[in-house]
């Protein structure tokens, strides 16, 4: 399986603090992250790499988002 990187609308605070809003997915749907239910350094056991692993709530499901670097990806759904 391949990561699937992603446009993503976060907010950033003067802190430093980066935090998810929404997402644009490959089909091209924008997808609003109804919750980040925790925040953590993680690894990605589906499509392999190492970054901060974001639990999200979106429409219902458990999505992981992972930000390395500049970079955002999903694993695939």
């Amino acid at each position: 399986m391949d990561k699937v990187f992603l446009r993503v609308r976060c907010n950033c605070t003067p802190d430093g603090d980066v935090t998810p809003l929404g997402f644009d997915w490959v089909n091209g749907r924008y997808y609003e992250v109804d919750r980040v239910l925790d925040r953590r350094r993680a690894p990605s056991l589906v499509v392999g790499g190492m970054g901060i692993r974001y639990t999200c709530r979106v429409k219902g499901r458990t999505l992981y988002l992972f930000r390395d670097g500049d970079r955002w990806y999903a694993e695939p759904a």
